[in-house]
């Protein structure tokens, strides 16, 4: 490091630390510790990228270690996964190619890393057929490996959370994007907490103002929201208990562009919309779904025809639950 400038050296202090963060998560998971493949392939995509910037002028492989990081701890995936995280735009911005990947990395990494450079780019081409082959090749690897698509969501996730670098146009061109094809593909595979982070920085690149004024009228809220969250969950919790069903109670605050979506649907403003927060409780059985309900409506008055029973009618995904 001694012909280094300051800049580079900083700049490899801070790869280094993003990477031992990484492996410091992984190592946390009930994941196989295979932390040789993983420092292998931050290895050989970091020397890939050497000298290669963002737009935001830090290094490239910062990119690909927060991909990692996202598949790691928010979507909860293992090594190959992460491999492949770290390796995904090798192929697409250097000189290597996929038969390179599988002989230094093996075939199901290399399958993954092809899936991810088929579909890199945008899935909205400037032409009608060029989008339409893009789609298709998205759903094609998707039926392959789901992991491909996955790790896809990943990297437009943290695309989006650094978005504001990039030119207006190119930021409501990526959003669109991102809430007509991505979000929806992160609901149907359940990964809710995602979904809702690429809605809200959909939201807040495609309406702004409307952004600015919601996140500042629930500001003034959100202490009052807290409590109510809070203190419905410690209402719920000793009467379930008191009736000896063993259950988990989860509550949180909803997110931005869902109370725009219902704002805009029903034309109210935000002092008419009342379901500002969820609480969710998850028992073993069926019987005590009901039963939860029956301590919930004793509790407090339902509200008239916002009661859906998506246990006797599930939805045609196949999920069952109660709502209140």
């Amino acid at each position: 490091m001694d012909n280094l400038t300051p800049k580079e050296i900083a700049d490899e202090e801070m790869i280094n630390q993003a990477f031992h963060e990484l492996l410091n998560d992984y190592l946390a998971t009930k994941h196989r510790k295979r932390v040789e493949i993983i420092t292998k392939a931050f290895n050989f995509a970091n020397q890939a990228h050497k000298g290669i910037k963002r737009r935001s002028g830090e290094p490239y492989i910062m990119h690909p270690i927060a991909v990692a990081s996202i598949v790691c701890n928010e979507i909860g995936l293992g090594s190959t996964s992460i491999c492949a995280a770290l390796l995904h735009d090798v192929v697409e911005d250097t000189d290597y190619t996929v038969e390179d990947i599988e002989n230094i990395f093996g075939p199901k990494i290399a399958q993954i890393v092809d899936g991810l450079t088929k579909i890199s780019g945008g899935i909205f081409g400037d032409r009608a057929s060029a989008q339409a082959e893009n789609f298709k090749k998205l759903l094609l690897t998707m039926s392959n490996d789901i992991r491909v698509i996955l790790i896809k969501i990943a990297d437009r996730l943290h695309n989006m959370r650094t978005l504001g670098i990039f030119r207006r146009e190119k930021q409501i061109r990526i959003a669109r994007e991102t809430i007509e094809i991505y979000a929806p593909l992160a609901h149907r595979l359940g990964i809710y907490n995602i979904k809702w982070e690429l809605e809200d920085l959909c939201f807040h690149y495609l309406h702004p103002e409307e952004y600015a004024d919601l996140v500042r009228q629930m500001k003034q809220k959100r202490k009052a929201r807290e409590e109510i969250v809070d203190d419905t969950m410690r209402v719920l919790h000793e009467h379930i208990e008191e009736s000896g069903i063993k259950a988990t109670i989860t509550g949180r605050p909803k997110h931005f562009y869902s109370i725009y979506k219902k704002m805009k649907r029903d034309n109210k403003d935000l002092s008419q919309i009342y379901d500002l927060y969820a609480v969710r409780v998850i028992v073993d059985t069926i019987p005590q779904c009901y039963a939860i309900l029956g301590i919930a409506h004793s509790l407090w008055r339902p509200l008239p025809n916002r009661f859906k029973d998506y246990i006797a009618v599930p939805k045609p995904n196949m999920y069952q639950s109660l709502h209140t």
